[in-house]
């Protein structure tokens, strides 16, 4: 029997299972389950054949199992509404980012626990690129009141994980995120909260060199350098989940973006007795406060006019991280923590939260 046998075009389930990169028995379960017919069923003899197409819908069954998807969930993405479908997988993904921190969170306590600790490691990134990324993070560092009773609040979280370095810092108001591409990699996973001050001397001392390196093993952090070696202060605690802010940010309806510079000065401006109001709208930043005159910015505005408030002490020092001429705000909302994004620098991003309009406390 060849490929198209008496039925035409279809082909056998044997060469469909080939063709799709599916086993003849999942085929065989997905049509019991009525996720994907035959196009024919041999009433004699039973053999199934398919259309080619089927295959589109074979691959995607495929693919969809391959990342852990239910079958009813599938089914959604198969023939439901474009819009349940993001649903579906967008929760999906969720329910997948979760159970794989979790599971690294078990197997990193597990190693260190293990006789030898977790192994050491080591990532080798530019002097320069590092000084940078902790004057960057460093401004989102909370105050030295707020420090007294959140200590790790004061502290700048190292991450090591798979090709990346993290510098990360909060003060609940703010959240400040700068992604390093190290030169190289060594050992597994890792994390460390070093304080602000130190991070801020290592700043200094690295700003001329062409590379350091950076070595994490169990608790302790040793940064090397021009035959110099710094170790770092490091702090116990627990640091604000900020993987899970970010992930729960809702989709941005209004995109802004606007020269940095002269934002900043109408923000300061604007904001010397209380918040400053944002009025984004067309093809201008219109930026007002109690007591100054409202002052108009060009800007290009992608999605919806809104109307926003900042304390000017939170906003201010986001700006002041960015880096380049235009500065770009990704809003959900009012009341929504809103991301504001260096227009030439993908790897920096800084959650701002924005405050109550004056108006609104009349």
């Amino acid at each position: 029997m060849d490929d198209t046998d008496d039925t035409g075009a279809l082909v056998p389930i044997g060469v469909f299972a080939r063709r799709v990169g599916l086993a003849p028995s999942a085929l065989r379960f997905y049509d019991d389950c009525g996720v994907l017919r035959p196009a024919h069923v041999d009433e004699v003899t039973g053999y199934r054949y398919y259309s080619p197409d089927q295959e589109p819908r074979a691959v995607l069954v495929r693919r969809l199992r391959e990342a852990g998807l239910p079958l009813v969930d599938a089914s959604v993405v198969l023939d439901g509404r474009p819009e349940a479908a993001r649903a579906v997988l967008t929760e999906h993904a969720r329910r997948t980012r979760d159970r794989a921190a979790a599971a690294q969170a078990v197997i990193e306590d597990v190693l260190r626990a293990l006789p030898g600790g977790q192994p050491r490691s080591v990532v080798r990134v530019g002097g320069a690129e590092l000084s940078s990324a902790v004057r960057q993070v460093a401004s989102a560092v909370a105050p030295a009141d707020v420090r007294a009773r959140f200590p790790v609040l004061g502290c700048v979280l190292l991450e090591l994980d798979g090709q990346e370095l993290r510098l990360v810092a909060t003060d609940r108001y703010r959240l400040a995120v700068r992604v390093l591409r190290p030169l190289s990699v060594e050992g597994a996973p890792h994390e460390a909260l070093v304080d602000v001050d130190a991070m801020r001397d290592l700043a200094a001392w690295s700003l001329r060199l062409p590379e350091v390196s950076v070595e994490v093993d169990g608790g302790a952090v040793v940064v090397r350098g021009d035959d110099e070696v710094r170790p770092l202060p490091t702090a116990e605690g627990n640091f604000p989940s900020y993987r899970l802010i970010l992930d729960a940010l809702p989709t941005a309806r209004t995109r802004v973006v606007v020269d940095r510079e002269a934002l900043r000065g109408a923000v300061a401006t604007a904001g010397e007795n209380g918040p400053a109001t944002l009025d984004i709208a067309e093809d201008r930043v219109t930026v007002s406060g109690r007591g100054a005159p409202a002052v108009a910015e060009r800007a290009i505005l992608t999605g919806r006019p809104v109307r926003i408030s900042f304390d000017p002490g939170v906003l201010l020092p986001a700006l002041d991280a960015s880096v380049g001429p235009d500065v770009l705000l990704e809003i959900s909302s009012a009341t929504e923590p809103v991301v504001v994004r260096s227009a030439d620098q993908g790897s920096f991003t800084t959650l701002v939260m924005p405050v109550r309009r004056p108006d609104e406390d009349d």
